[in-house]
């Protein structure tokens, strides 16, 4: 095992399909501003209802990254 040394963040993601879909926005969204994104972790899952339905999801999750060294 390597000796890495990782920081973590916390990322709310939402999607109107599903918490798959919120997980993955997320994670795409981070990406295009931080580097070394190694692991998520999901903390919570909820969404929003309209007329009885579903109308999004929404995923609170900790992404960790490896601080360059």
């Amino acid at each position: 095992m390597s000796d890495h040394v990782y920081k973590k963040v916390e990322l709310v993601g939402s999607s109107k399909v599903s918490v798959t879909e919120a997980i993955e926005t997320a994670i795409a969204r981070a990406s295009k501003t931080m580097r070394n994104l190694d692991w998520f972790e999901v903390d919570q899952v909820r969404g929003h209802i309209k007329d009885g339905a579903v109308e999004y999801y929404q995923v609170v999750m900790k992404v960790g990254f490896r601080i360059d060294g």
